[in-house]
């Protein structure tokens, strides 16, 4: 078995080409070497059964301290990434006991039920939305007009935060996931972003309204008490995955059946459903293309490799969706008809699956419908190959997304 011998693959900061990327990390096998921007090594699992069993191996964990490179002082304060890797106490930080408890606590406050009372509030923010995108056939960027607000809407709706704070964190969220992000500002934006969900916090213990920040203080409250790092930190990360998530999923629907016509016949003309659209969008071009990180506690074997102890681990999602070894040899082909669509794990696996993965399903179970009823003719402006993805390692996130609005 090898381990630090292999040649790593560098992470394109820029992610000029995602699908060659993801490509060349599967044919490395199910452990790829890899360097994320900024020179900081760490190991990629690109296969979906290897990522499975990763995935609930408790070798792995998500304690930074157990990182060599972190400890000898290798990885910089300012690092672009460091919001990913340390984004401070919270369910996606913890391990065991302490995972449970956090994510317990998350679960009773996100219920089935709270999630399902949005119905009514999504498909009035869709129509909204709709309405306001103009009808002349000129192009319009759908992302900035309908796939962004619609899930910031959302989960500033769901999480009880004032609608004028959405224009900052727009700014600072694409600041934190950007692996441009000046160094100086790093620290910054980090520290602006906690203050705003302190802020939120304190509101809400101030004054409870029918929101998930007051329901997760009463559940903590009430059982296991979060520390106020705690709730904060909870609060940033749901917000995050809470938006970038949805607006990826809606972004690459509509490029996926754009450029896959009889796809999108097949959907408009009832012969598939809009579920099958979804479960194969994030399969075939999942919103989170890599998440970053789980620490080697021990050695651990990977096929014919082995991550080292002290060892960083990322998971490769992009990669892992369009294994062979999973959905056989059309892998790599758009079709909404795939018996394996719902195979995927692109809201993760385990313990460790995404708990706001409902909610999304449901924005773009309401939102595409909605759109292409509206719009049947709705295409891209632009050729496919002129649509640019933003800095973003972590996302299959387009800088814009042009498209015409044909009735």
């Amino acid at each position: 078995m090898t381990t630090g011998t292999a040649p790593r693959i560098a992470l394109d900061p820029f992610v000029t080409d995602l699908d060659a990327e993801s490509a060349a990390l599967r044919a490395a096998g199910p452990l790829a070497a890899v360097e994320l921007p900024g020179g900081v090594p760490v190991w990629a699992v690109t296969h979906h059964a290897e990522a499975k069993a990763l995935l609930t191996d408790p070798r792995l964990v998500k304690d930074i301290e157990v990182w060599g490179a972190w400890r000898r002082g290798e990885i910089p304060a300012d690092w672009p990434l460091i919001g990913l890797a340390n984004p401070g106490r919270s369910m996606l930080t913890a391990d065991g006991a302490d995972h449970r408890r956090l994510r317990t606590l998350v679960a009773q406050a996100l219920t089935p039920r709270r999630v399902e009372r949005m119905r009514e509030r999504i498909a009035k923010l869709t129509q909204d939305l709709l309405d306001a995108l103009p009808t002349d056939g000129r192009t319009v960027d759908l992302k900035s007009a309908f796939a962004y607000p619609l899930p910031m809407y959302v989960i500033a709706d769901l999480m009880g935060m004032a609608e004028a704070r959405l224009p900052r964190l727009k700014v600072l969220f694409e600041k934190f996931f950007s692996t441009q992000t000046p160094p100086e500002e790093v620290g910054t934006t980090l520290a602006e972003l906690a203050g705003i969900m302190a802020e939120t916090v304190a509101a809400k213990r101030a004054e409870p309204g029918d929101d998930l920040t007051s329901a997760l203080i009463l559940a903590a409250e009430d059982g296991d008490r979060l520390t106020d790092e705690e709730i904060v930190s909870t609060l940033q990360l749901m917000v995050a995955a809470g938006h970038e998530t949805t607006i990826s999923l809606i972004v690459n629907a509509v490029v996926n059946l754009s450029t896959h016509p009889e796809q999108r016949a097949l959907v408009l003309s009832g012969r598939a459903d809009w579920p099958a659209v979804i479960e194969e969008t994030l399969r075939y071009s999942t919103p989170t293309s890599h998440v970053l990180i789980r620490f080697a506690t021990e050695d651990v074997p990977v096929g014919d490799k082995v991550i080292p102890a002290g060892d960083a681990l990322i998971v490769s999602y992009g990669a892992i969706g369009r294994d062979e070894n999973a959905h056989g040899p059309t892998a790599g082909s758009f079709d909404i008809t795939r018996e394996t669509r719902n195979r995927h794990i692109s809201f993760g696996h385990g313990p460790h699956v995404c708990p706001g993965a409902a909610l999304s399903r449901l924005e773009a179970g309401i939102a595409l419908p909605a759109l292409y009823a509206r719009f049947p003719g709705l295409d891209l402006a632009v050729p496919a190959s002129e649509l640019r993805n933003k800095p973003v390692v972590t996302q299959n996130d387009l800088f814009e997304l042009p498209v015409r609005l044909n009735p």
